[in-house]
């Protein structure tokens, strides 16, 4: 299989969670702007949407939407617990997290990313400040599901990193940023940071 991706992009969550569930996967980095793959070709044809991440089968069929590909991801290695099993009522659970990832933070932060308005951004800060608030309130353990790491802290993780990008300031949640940190120094996590470039490689 193959992922292709953007370094830091939402794809590190998938990216992240096949590290975590020893699934080796080919990389294939993308341009955003230009839509070009590292291979040359153009990424529209790969996935018409023109974001990633999308998953490649060996069949040539392509998954696209990082909620989707984190679970098939996750459900490929049940014994890692990334994924709650399906129909459980731990799994909606992560369902309902994933979600509320994709549209109510990852959407959040696109006009600061792709050059809003000056009242788009300030629509976005104060919308980004509710949801991470709220997200700080449900805090009360190491992770996001009842201890267990699993694939929406991968996403939480991916897109908390976004807000020291922008200089955000995290301070006032302190929860999060301990989790942030957290999740930063599990190696499977460090394995998919370096691999992307965000790390710097290993001395041998």
């Amino acid at each position: 299989m193959k992922l292709y991706y953007a370094p830091g992009a939402c794809s590190l969550a998938p990216h992240i969670v096949a590290c975590e569930a020893g699934i080796d996967l080919d990389l294939c980095r993308v341009d955003l702007r230009s839509k070009q793959t590292e291979e040359g070709g153009s990424f529209l044809e790969v996935n018409p949407k023109g974001y990633v991440p999308a998953l490649r089968f060996d069949d040539g069929e392509v998954l696209t939407e990082g909620p989707a590909v984190m679970q098939f991801l996750a459900d490929l290695k049940p014994d890692s617990g990334l994924a709650p099993p399906a129909g459980s009522r731990a799994r909606y659970e992560l369902q309902a997290w994933l979600n509320y990832l994709s549209t109510e933070v990852h959407k959040s932060f696109l006009p600061l990313f792709w050059n809003g308005s000056e009242e788009e951004k300030r629509t976005a800060l104060e919308r980004l400040n509710e949801r991470f608030t709220y997200i700080e309130s449900q805090l009360s353990g190491e992770y996001l599901l009842d201890g267990n790491f699993t694939a929406a802290d991968a996403y939480l993780f991916t897109v908390t990193n976004w807000l020291d990008r922008l200089h955000i300031d995290t301070e006032g949640w302190p929860r999060l940023r301990a989790l942030q940190e957290r999740v930063g120094e599990r190696p499977a996590v460090m394995e998919a940071l370096r691999a992307e470039g965000l790390l710097p490689a290993q001395s041998e």
